[in-house]
Order: C-alpha cells, then sequence, then structure tokens
C-alpha cells in the first residue's frame, strides 16, 4: 500500500512591520519581514498607509510595491502631510490572499517645529528639513526683495535689461508670474546672490560651495552615492513628484510641478528636500529646462564671470557641480545660519 503525504494548504503570508524612522513632514521610512511565505510563493510585498487605523491594499492613502520573495524589505512612505498622524503596515501577498503585518503609528513633523519653515520679506512661507547639521529650505525661494525690503530689478521680457544686469535680477520662467512662482520659485542671477541687501531671509544664507558639499557628503554617508546610480545622492534629493514614477499616487503627477519621467532615475525624496526642476534662464534671456533640470547657486565665486553651481537631472542619479556665468538665472535654496 503506497503511503500518500498530504501537502498542508497555502495560507497568507505573515510577517512583520519594521519600526518607523527617519520621519519629516512629507516622508518616512519603514518596511517588513516576511517570516512565513504561508507555503506559496511571495508575489508582491511593501506597506500600506493610511489616516485611519488598520489600512489595507484595499483601503489607503498610499502603498509601495518592493517586488517578490521573503525576506526583509524597507519602503519609503511618501506625499504625507504635515503634523499629521499615519498608519502603517506592511504587506506581502501569495496566490491564497494578503498578510499584514502588525500596525505601527507615526506623526509627520509640526511646520513649527525645528526643521519647520521659515517666511520671506514678500510674507511667503517656505518648510524647511533639518539634514545633518544644517536646516535647508525645503523649497525654492521666490522673493522680489532683499530682506530689507529693496526690491530686486525685475527685467521682464526685456532680454538686453536682463543681459545687462550686473547688481542682481530675478525672472519666473519663461516670464510666466501666475504658471510658474510658486511652484518652481524664482530664477535669480549671481549678482542678486551676492548683493549686499541679503537674498535670504533674516538669519538664512545662500549656501556656500562648501556647504553644498557638506549636505551631499552627508547623504553619501547615509548610503546613497554621489554617483549616476539608482539610489544615488540626486536621487535622493529629487522630490517624489515625477511623471510615471514608480510610487503612482501624488507621486506621479502629470501636471507640475514634477520631474519629466525616466524609466531609471526617479526621485524618492529620502529626507525631504523635495528638490524640484525649476530650469534656468541664460544670459541671453531665453529659458531651458523645466521639469528636466534643477540648477541652484551657491555663494561661492569662481572669477570675475562665474561662480559654483549644483545641477540634479531626471535623467541621471548624482548631484553634480559646475562653475556657471554669473549673468544665468538659477533656483535658490537658503540656509539656516548657525548658532
Amino acid at each position: 500500500m503506497a503511503n500518500c503525504k498530504k501537502e498542508k494548504p497555502e495560507v497568507p503570508p505573515t510577517l512583520t512591520t519594521l519600526d518607523v524612522n527617519n520621519i519629516t513632514w512629507v516622508s518616512a521610512l519603514s518596511g517588513g519581514e516576511i517570516t512565513n511565505d504561508g507555503g506559496g510563493q511571495i508575489i508582491s510585498r511593501g506597506v500600506v498607509w493610511s489616516k485611519m487605523p488598520n489600512p489595507t491594499l484595499e483601503l489607503n492613502n498610499g502603498t509601495t510595491n518592493e517586488g517578490s520573495g521573503p525576506g526583509l524589505f524597507q519602503s519609503n512612505i511618501l506625499g504625507l502631510q504635515p503634523n499629521t498622524t499615519y498608519y502603517v503596515r506592511a504587506y506581502a501577498t501569495n496566490s491564497s490572499g494578503n498578510g499584514y503585518g502588525q500596525q505601527e503609528s507615526f506623526v509627520t513633523s509640526d511646520i513649527g517645529e525645528p526643521g519647520g519653515g521659515v517666511t520671506d520679506i514678500d510674507g511667503n512661507f517656505y518648510p524647511s528639513v533639518i539634514i545633518g547639521n544644517q536646516e535647508w529650505m525645503a523649497e525654492n525661494l521666490k522673493t522680489t526683495h532683499y530682506r530689507n525690503g529693496t526690491p530686486i530689478e525685475f527685467p521682464g521680457t526685456n532680454n538686453i535689461a536682463w543681459m545687462n544686469n550686473t547688481t542682481g535680477a530675478y525672472s519666473w520662467y519663461g516670464n510666466e508670474y501666475i504658471g510658474w512662482k510658486d511652484i518652481y520659485g524664482g530664477l535669480y542671477n549671481w549678482y542678486a546672490v551676492n548683493n549686499s541687501n541679503g537674498l535670504c531671509p533674516t538669519g538664512w544664507h545662500v549656501p556656500s560651495d562648501a556647504e553644498w558639499t557638506e549636505l551631499t557628503d552627508y547623504i553619501v554617508a547615509q548610503g546613497f552615492p554621489n554617483s549616476d546610480v539608482l539610489n544615488g545622492t540626486g536621487n535622493a534629493l529629487k522630490s517624489c513628484q515625477q511623471e510615471s514614477s514608480p510610487f503612482g499616487g501624488f507621486c506621479a503627477p502629470s501636471m507640475h510641478p514634477r520631474w519629466d519621467s525616466d524609466t531609471t532615475h526617479y526621485g524618492t525624496d529620502e529626507f525631504g528636500f523635495s528638490a524640484l526642476p525649476g530650469g534656468t534662464r541664460y544670459t541671453q534671456g531665453f529659458y531651458w529646462g523645466i521639469g528636466n533640470f534643477g540648477f541652484w547657486w551657491s555663494s561661492t565665486e569662481h572669477d570675475a564671470t562665474m561662480a559654483s553651481r549644483r545641477v540634479i537631472g531626471f535623467n541621471f542619479g548624482n548631484v553634480a557641480q559646475y562653475d556657471f556665468f554669473k549673468g544665468h538665472g538659477l533656483s535658490v535654496r537658503c540656509v539656516r545660519d548657525m548658532d
């Protein structure tokens, strides 16, 4: 008589949810560990979160998908709102259904806390984020006045006036005020950066080249190399808002503000820096690069005609450093003065 062994029926996987950390006002980090595959192949896994308890794949404010297979995985939770309680659970799926880890909760940063923002002379509010020992604006500057109230020159469509300016000027991309100001900020020539009236709000300043390097060195130390790879420093600093982003939802808009689509490089906004591609206005007056590239001035002068800038692109993973002509209009991020 043949011996027959009855196979155990497949059941949903069992797993645990990792602690939530790296919490900013827009993002957090969690993940899960699959402890039992339930007798079947894990076909998808990730985390699910919501403002309501016990989120599921059917009822949630957002999900991630970290591929397939057993073991440990991490997930970036993106597109969050400030000062808000969220509930998160890891999930794993096999052919019999979904399994969930225990629920964890967390509260995103309040914009009134350290790392919670600054207001400029025009009354524009900017969220901010603490990264290492620095506090950075989490949006591009859009002031039309220096910190002492002096107006910044606005040449508008006059390309000759823009090209000849050597005291400080700004513009909106394509000369459109309503279209681009609030989502990408202004484009300032380096003479505005260097103006003694002060471009950034009181207590803040345009970062030097060394301060930009301090930022990227810190990101590298957290495991994001400053090279052209998927988890490069540039991708870690980019807003997750990118056309066709694999994160979906809030992170995959078709309308601006957003990065243009790239099948390899996409923003993960690991640190809440939320870099967006404001493009540039060339010295000659024409505009280029919105949606593709973000260019940011440093306060460091190279020579009589050029100064140092940083570049992040939609189609590469690193943060690049170049010298650029001072008459070009670039975005500005301010950093808080050290006490």
